[in-house]
């Protein structure tokens, strides 16, 4: 028998005032493995993992285009579930936007981007800040009701020879300096990134946990004094550095961090991240200040369209499914990397990543020919929204992901498996007449339910389904 993994939203999970975290009332969510038979029913097992945490407070720090974007919090949160497209970015590389480009971004339903910010460019003279490219940048992306997650990084020619924060002096002055920057910028929904890839090269001369955790302490702490109200969320590893993680965990950083931020990238497909959250989601449980619920962010994680045996064709279906298998597992916050290729070079994978092709054409819409990533974006913002993610349905085999959304009274579904090959299935659904429509966008002929459900065909591409 085939095990196949179902979340069942759950009342509340019962924790008296002096339970774990004291967390009476929560509402949860269990991750329960269900054993498929030879005649396809499910039998629910014990649960696979320990409870995953849902907030039960959610505020407007991660919801895009909200009229209480500014609106100071007393306590930075990230809800669990946005109302998609909430949650939906890409990374950028630039302040100043082209134009046309803000307008791309937001017709492909782009919610959110991340971007670097950078400190030797904002202190360029020692102890003087200079924000204005942000303001700039800021300014375009509100136009379209976009958010930031700007992260702070990296060194600065003034201190420590250029290299990663490591002395006293150091360490103060980035922190000052991301606390000016949190300052200036307070009340916008900005949520603040302690640096980029800390465990590989990006920090100087060679990746060091333990400095790494000193500074993040310090930003950590000027932060909660400047503007306590702000979000503040890292690691922002490459890759599930669980060693690295658990590091930062130990030493108390969960007590300042609203969110935890991770670089899933991998070349296997983006369903296999599931078990990774799950482990890590155990880690932050265990080590989380008591009654802090703190979720995990997709931080930067694409495909590139170079990779071998990758294309453009697969990494379009990738970026539809890495989303929803994000939002399936209780990540609030996805971010792709990256809005548009960096060059041309048919050999170099770096310049691959993007949604859209490299080349800029002023005065055209859009303004970048648009890959199969970036027809997947908005086919997937388009056909979800203002929709929450409410399960992901125990039908089928395991690698099958069956997902409902809701909208208010109104369900959507998606569906799509990691077979090799195409197969029927049939899903619950009220009888009637349902809209498909392709993960690229492109509608496809209408699909009926009877009194058994509807009979669709997986494919390796996700499906939207709506009742007419």
């Amino acid at each position: 028998m085939k095990a196949l993994t179902k979340i069942l939203p759950s009342p509340a999970c019962g924790r008296g005032a002096g339970g774990e975290g004291g967390n009476a009332g929560r509402q949860c969510c269990l991750v329960q493995q269900c054993k498929v038979n030879p005649t396809g029913e499910t039998l629910l097992d014990k649960p696979a993992v320990a409870p995953l945490r849902v907030m039960a407070l959610i505020v407007a720090l991660i919801m895009a285009g909200l009229s209480s974007m500014n609106v100071l919090a007393a306590e930075p949160s990230i809800p669990p579930r946005p109302v998609l497209p909430d949650g939906l970015g890409v990374n950028i590389h630039f302040t100043d936007p082209r134009p046309g480009e803000m307008e791309m971004l937001a017709a492909a339903g782009i919610r959110w981007i991340r971007m670097d910010f950078a400190w030797a460019a904002t202190e360029r003279e020692k102890g003087v800040y200079d924000f204005a490219a942000y303001d700039r940048l800021l300014a375009a992306m509100e136009k379209h009701k976009i958010r930031g997650l700007w992260i702070l990084d990296y060194s600065n020619p003034h201190y420590d020879d250029n290299l990663a924060p490591h002395t006293d002096e150091g360490r103060r002055a980035f922190a000052r300096w991301a606390a000016a920057a949190a300052t200036h910028f307070r009340g916008h929904g900005i949520l603040w990134e302690m640096y980029n890839e800390p465990n590989i090269g990006f920090w100087k001369p060679k990746p060091d946990v333990n400095q790494y955790v000193l500074l993040a302490l310090e930003v950590g702490k000027a932060i909660r004094q400047a503007a306590p109200e702000e979000a503040y969320i890292g690691p922002a590893t490459s890759t599930m550095d669980f060693a690295f993680l658990e590091a930062c965990f130990q030493a108390g950083l969960l007590d300042y961090w609203s969110g935890v931020s991770v670089h899933p990238y991998r070349q296997e497909p983006p369903e296999t991240v599931a078990p990774d959250y799950a482990r890590l989601r155990q880690l932050i449980d265990k080590h989380a200040p008591a009654g802090k619920t703190i979720p995990i962010l997709s931080g930067e994680w694409g495909y590139s369209s170079a990779w071998a045996n990758h294309d453009e064709t697969k990494q379009g279906k990738y970026l539809a499914r890495q989303w929803l298998v994000n939002v399936a597992c209780d990540v609030p916050l996805s971010i792709w990397y990256d809005w548009h290729d960096d060059g041309t070079d048919p050999k170099e994978a770096e310049h691959h990543f993007g949604t859209t092709a490299h080349a800029y054409f002023d005065g055209r819409a859009p303004v970048y020919d648009p890959k199969p990533a970036c027809q997947a974006a908005k086919a997937l913002t388009t056909a979800l929204a203002g929709c929450q993610f409410a399960e992901r349905l125990a039908v089928g085999q395991s690698d099958d992901w069956i997902l409902r959304f809701r909208r208010g009274d109104q369900t959507r579904l998606v569906a799509w498996t990691t077979a090799s090959e195409p197969r029927p299935i049939v899903i619950p659904a009220s009888p009637g007449r349902y809209s498909v429509t392709d993960h690229l966008g492109q509608p496809q002929p209408a699909l009926v339910a009877d009194g058994n459900g509807l009979a669709i065909t997986l494919t390796d591409a996700p499906q939207y389904f709506a009742p007419e």
